[in-house]
């Protein structure tokens, strides 16, 4: 395991060969004081600007970065390509997975005999080969017409393969829940608000200090899914947010966070709230558009801040040390809950001191965006049988 500063020492040497040309301290910004910095990468195929958070400086630099890197890599990734139909590979012994859950909206299913450029990765769960069709890995919106919705869900980077999958591989079951709990009824919803407090020991003691001073009211909720792996999100507003006054979308923020460790998830929640902040006072993504910050407040997301916090729930104890004990933990937990597959891409050349990852669960829910199918099998049953 390499440190955060030890991370960047590997990489800082090739920004400039990536595209990043610079990386900056975003944290005075606001006045609230929690770790966020930006990496800059003019010429990208997909957001110009990638943002990290973290407890220190160190960590969201080095977040940034990674960020920014797994981004670029993802755009055009350093990949062997199969073109064939699926008909075609299965001839040939090859199992494809056609991706249903990820169309674009508009665009067709894909046809057995239609020729398409696949990219292979792993089943981790049973260890078998599958294809994916490239156009549900890649991330160039430069390209027209993709038959695939385009995300960076998944995506993920480190220092090694291992480290890299397990940060994808999270990012999806903290997807997954947080739909599950988005289309769980508003009773239940808020019956899950926990304390704060509970979780991180000193580092989330600094957090709530940070946020308390800057006038600011954290609701933190438990949406940990069936698979068992802790999930939390927190939403940050500022005091007043139960009274009459008007308050725009942007003024309240929202962060999620999964990790074999409650405290690491709640940490990430938190400070991944804090970095949506600064997201609309810097106005750094530029994918988010001036209608955002004229629209209002829904009133659902402002009776989240009247819960009352309950006991922390009773975790499945204990948590994993190692990367690779963590990465068995999770799949365990999928193969609990009889998830068929998780898939790992390596995206990146093994030349790089760094990589690149996308992780592929297909029967987990995926966020909001412009796919053909918003929802899956469990959030469907989730509405029918809450």
């Amino acid at each position: 395991m390499y440190t955060p500063r030890e991370t960047l020492s590997r990489v800082e040497p090739l920004l400039k060969n990536f595209g990043i040309t610079r990386v900056a301290r975003h944290t005075g910004l606001d006045n609230l004081g929690i770790p966020v910095w930006c990496a800059y990468t003019p010429n990208a195929k997909s957001i110009v600007i990638a943002q990290g958070k973290g407890i220190t400086d160190d960590d969201a630099k080095a977040s940034a970065v990674m960020e920014a890197l797994e981004r670029v890599v993802a755009g055009h990734p350093a990949v062997d390509i199969v073109t064939a139909t699926m008909s075609g590979l299965a001839d040939r012994g090859r199992f494809a997975d056609p991706l249903p859950s990820l169309i674009a909206g508009g665009q067709s299913d894909l046809r057995p005999d239609e020729t398409i450029d696949w990219i292979a990765g792993r089943n981790v769960l049973n260890g078998q080969e599958i294809l994916v069709p490239l156009e549900a890995v890649i991330l160039d919106r430069t390209r027209q017409n993709n038959r695939y919705w385009m995300s960076s869900d998944g995506l993920a980077s480190g220092n090694c393969d291992d480290e890299a999958f397990l940060h994808g591989l999270l990012e999806r079951i903290e997807r997954d829940a947080y739909v599950l709990w988005q289309v769980a009824p508003a009773s239940d919803r808020h019956s899950r608000c926990v304390d704060p407090s509970l979780y991180g020991g000193a580092a989330m003691t600094e957090l709530l200090t940070r946020i308390e001073r800057a006038g600011l009211v954290l609701r933190l909720f438990d949406i940990t899914s069936d698979i068992g792996i802790p999930c939390l999100t927190a939403f940050l507003s500022p005091a007043g947010v139960l009274s009459d006054r008007p308050l725009r979308y942007v003024e309240v923020t929202n962060g999620s966070g999964a990790h074999p460790s409650p405290s690491v998830a709640a940490l990430r929640a938190v400070t991944e709230a804090a970095q949506s902040r600064l997201t609309y006072i810097s106005g750094a993504r530029d994918d988010v558009s001036a209608q955002t910050y004229r629209t209002s407040l829904p009133d659902e997301t402002r009776r989240l801040f009247a819960c009352v916090p309950t006991e922390v729930p009773d975790y499945r104890q204990p948590i994993p040390s190692t990367t690779a004990s963590m990465i068995e933990h999770v799949l365990e937990r999928l193969r609990e809950a009889h998830i068929p597959s998780a898939i790992a891409l390596r995206l990146s050349s093994k030349d790089w001191p760094f990589s690149v990852v996308k992780a592929l669960v297909p029967a987990l829910e995926n966020p909001d965006g412009k796919r053909a199918r918003r929802f899956g099998a469990r959030a469907i049953a989730r509405t029918l049988w809450p």
